[in-house]
Order: C-alpha cells, then sequence, then structure tokens
C-alpha cells in the first residue's frame, strides 16, 4: 500500500482515516464475493422476446440444426459417459433468445464431452428450432454477474450514521434457450431430464 499522507490539520487526518477505513471495507467485501456467494446473486427477471401460441408453435415447420464447422478430436470417448452422453444428444425443440444483441443469431461451440469433436453451430433466434440437448443447455448456461455500488448504513455511533459503499451482484442472462413443449416436460425428448 502507498505510504499515508502527512497532513497538518487534524480534521483532515480524521477524514483520510474514515475514507481508508472505507476503502478497506470495500476491498475486504470484493475479495468475499466468490462464486458460491455470486451464483446465490438474484437473476434480473426479463420477459421472452418471442411469444407464440400453441397453434402457431405447431404451425412452424421444423428446422434441424446441424453444426457449421467441426474439428476433431484424438482422445478416446470415455465409455463411463455413454449413457448420459446418450441423453444429451436426444435432440430437443427450443427458442434461443440473444438478450444482448437482439435479433442476432447465435454462434457457439460445444464439446460436452472429452473425445467427442468440437462443433460451432449457428443458431437462429426468436424462432423454434431442434438441436441436441447439450445444445440447448450450453445456451441456457451464458450468464455473467453485474457488481454495482450501493449506499449501505455501516454503523450508527453516538453522534451520527456512517455511511459506507458495498459491492452488490445480480445475475444476468445473456443467451437464453426457453423449452418448447406440445404436453410433454421441459425440453421435449423421448426421456425427461
Amino acid at each position: 500500500m502507498t505510504e499515508k499522507t502527512k497532513v497538518q490539520n487534524s480534521a483532515s487526518t480524521k477524514e483520510l482515516d474514515k475514507a481508508q477505513s472505507q476503502f478497506d471495507a470495500f476491498d475486504q467485501n470484493i475479495k468475499d464475493l466468490t462464486m458460491d456467494r455470486m451464483n446465490m446473486a438474484p437473476k434480473q427477471e426479463t420477459e421472452p422476446q418471442t411469444k407464440l401460441s400453441q397453434k402457431e408453435i405447431e404451425k412452424t415447420k421444423d428446422i434441424y440444426l446441424k453444426p457449421k464447422r467441426t474439428i476433431g478430436c484424438r482422445d478416446k470417448f470415455n465409455e463411463n459417459y455413454r449413457e448420459q452422453y446418450n441423453a444429451d444428444k436426444e435432440y430437443v425443440r427450443f427458442i434461443a433468445e440473444n438478450k444482448e444483441i437482439i435479433g442476432e443469431k447465435i454462434e457457439i461451440w460445444t464439446r460436452p464431452y472429452s473425445g467427442m469433436p468440437a462443433e460451432m453451430w449457428e443458431v437462429p433466434v426468436n424462432t423454434v428450432v431442434w438441436g441436441p440437448r447439450y445444445l440447448a443447455e450450453q445456451i441456457k448456461r451464458k450468464y455473467y454477474h453485474r457488481m454495482t455500488m450501493q449506499q449501505n448504513i455501516v454503523s450508527q455511533e453516538g453522534f451520527g450514521q456512517m455511511y459506507g459503499q458495498m459491492a452488490v451482484d445480480t445475475t444476468i442472462q445473456r443467451l437464453d434457450a426457453r423449452p418448447v413443449s406440445s404436453n410433454k416436460s421441459v425440453f421435449m425428448g423421448a426421456v425427461n431430464f
């Protein structure tokens, strides 16, 4: 830390000490932000971009996604994960949404298991598509944490109240994949998950 500035005035020294203690409290608060605490942050509520009725969904033509590019892998597939892989590769029906750049298609790479090739997907947004479950789940996991500053009362002392700043975080969904069902459960497929 930098050397403390010498001030002749005692009131200024008190103000510097107060600012230093507030900075130290803020610094400790930032250090206390762990992934567990960030994952407990409230998710920001947003409305779906695409609102389709059940009749409109039934009338849409089926769009099946295929990877645009594939890069092979020399690793061997671990057969202990075969059952889970078979469930994840099932095609499910969903609507992808790009919440950061509304209307722009989603370009995303997937490689859910070692021994599988890496695949590049171009997913159209705001329309009903069929894609592998692992693609929909990976799109659903795209979020970030927003850190903001908020004034909170730190302590109440006999001469008044001290105010300090505290980092507060919210979780914002960047990309989203909403399941489309026709009287079946989440991410319509042969097997529920």
